[in-house]
């Protein structure tokens, strides 16, 4: 059998019987000569076959066709089968399909270009190898991991307050990491820490695990609870929420395998009460979320969220990704009360029914039990070991957020407008006035945005027009409606 960059050629008939000869057992450990040399692939990535779509690491060593093109021997080797039994049934079909000349025997693909077909394929996405070497370097170094301490300091400059919920996370991920750098010390196993967050909305569960991926360093993925449905359903399958992390780690699975998962509204696949259909979304959704909590080998489509047969598949294994469950969790004051209540006692002198009526930050006597009551599963809550509450965010609190952090939403603007030669201030009575504002929206620090872009927006349209501007300062009679802002020009002096 000759072969011609991209042709193959069959020379004589016998030596097409003798390929086809279901009594020959072939073994496809040849590289055809047409494979990728060394600068044309990339040692870091993994081959996936263009049928199956398995990547070596499950297949075997693949067949080039091409540079780009490759496939594995199980799927040549069918593909061989099926011709040999088309012709067996039917010696002149192939014969019909490749012309008068191939005599019904092994068909001549001399007239397929391969370099062709690589167009015919869309672009896929690449699987970094997994590293073999038990030598080599961890990801990441016990000497790199930061002491709590310094955790929650990094944590303080971006996020006001919330003390104990910053203070619990940063003891959680440095024993989380300790426990990925070290692995088992004497035969004792550490167990993951994983964690579910309960706070108010608008008090800043997603910003906070932001910010301290940020300062790790190490992937995140932030999926939502409400897309997953059970298996066979429209909607995400569970595995979803890995198919992010990998795909935020570069499809790097050794990076993957050491990163966060954060999966918000996690109260929204409770069990549903009072209903007659199938739950889906729910204690189902919870049921297969138990593998990924506690650790095991997932496979996931690469580069999507489903699995279908244009998708490779890779494994992941989840027992060092840590995983952070956070939620609203509304009503469930309404469950701590009825607890709370319980304990109460009659005659005089003896607590109200409505004394935890006005209590902001009730989340905080959450226990288990209020949480498995409002619907989530003991299997599930279980595998989360660590339990916390965010504190409802106060006036002060919302006028520190305002000013405080490295980005602050008033830091921001500021910075806008001294790419204008002009000086943004605000009093504090006006900080106040807004702070005041955001909590009657009662949508937490999501407020403050929305009330500074409504009174800013005639701000940042009027002062391009003017470059005699040099300072604007915000007032509260400005804020609730009753004024407006104090522009000082740079020459003529202050304009009311």
């Amino acid at each position: 059998m000759s072969k011609n960059d991209d042709y193959m050629e069959v020379d004589t008939k016998e030596e097409e019987a003798d390929v086809i000869d279901e009594n020959v057992t072939t073994d496809f450990t040849y590289v055809a000569e047409n494979a990728p040399t060394d600068e044309q692939t990339d040692d870091r990535y993994e081959d996936v076959c263009v049928m199956c779509q398995r990547p070596e690491s499950k297949a075997g060593k693949m067949i080039h066709m091409t540079a780009e093109i490759c496939i594995c021997n199980d799927c040549m080797q069918k593909t061989l089968d099926t011709i040999s039994n088309t012709e067996k049934d039917n010696p002149n079909h192939l014969g019909s399909i490749f012309g008068p000349n191939m005599g019904g025997h092994f068909p001549n693909i001399s007239m397929v270009n391969l370099s062709d077909l690589q167009d015919m394929f869309p672009q896929r996405q690449k699987i970094k190898k997994k590293s073999k070497d038990k030598n080599s370097q961890p990801l990441i170094d016990l000497k790199d991991i930061p002491a709590p301490h310094k955790i929650k300091a990094q944590l303080d400059e971006y996020v006001v307050g919330q003390d104990y919920a910053k203070k619990v996370m940063s003891v959680a991920v440095y024993n989380h990491y300790k426990r990925v750098a070290t692995g088992t010390m004497d035969d004792i196993e550490i167990e993951k820490s994983n964690m579910l967050m309960i706070g108010p909305t608008g008090s800043g569960k997603t910003y906070l695990v932001k910010t301290l991926a940020r300062l790790l360093d190490v992937p995140l993925a932030i999926t939502d609870a409400t897309s997953l449905t059970e298996a066979g359903y429209i909607g995400d399958d569970i595995e979803s929420v890995v198919s992010k992390l990998l795909a935020a780690a570069d499809n790097d699975v050794d990076k993957a395998e050491h990163g966060i998962i954060f999966i918000d509204e996690i109260d929204k696949i409770a069990k549903k009460k009072n209903t007659n259909q199938r739950d889906v979304s729910g204690e189902s959704v919870q049921q297969g979320m138990l593998k990924l909590l506690e650790g095991s080998e997932v496979e996931v489509p690469v580069g999507a969220t489903s699995k279908n047969a244009m998708v490779p598949m890779t494994t992941v294994d989840t027992r060092n990704i840590l995983f952070i469950c956070g939620g609203a969790f509304p009503d469930l004051e309404d469950i701590i009360k009825e607890r709370l209540n319980k304990q109460s006692s009659m005659g005089f002198k003896a607590d109200l029914k409505d004394k935890y009526d006005n209590e902001e930050n009730l989340l905080q006597q959450v226990t288990v039990e209020d949480v498995k009551n409002f619907g989530m599963i003991p299997e599930f809550i279980g595998r989360l070991p660590i339990i916390f509450s965010l504190e409802a965010l106060t006036e002060e609190m919302l006028v520190k957020i305002l000013k405080e952090p490295k980005n602050a939403i008033i830091k921001q603007y500021q910075k806008l407008l001294q790419l204008d030669e002009v000086d943004l201030v605000f009093e504090d009575e006006a900080l106040h006035a807004i702070a005041k504002k955001a909590k009657e929206k009662e949508v937490g620090a999501r407020a403050l945005r929305s009330i500074i872009e409504e009174f800013m927006l005639d701000i940042m349209y009027e002062i391009p027009k003017d470059d005699n501007i040099g300072r604007v300062t915000i007032t509260k009679d400005y804020i609730e409606k009753k004024g407006g802002p104090k522009i000082e020009m740079r020459v003529a002096g202050l304009i009311e």
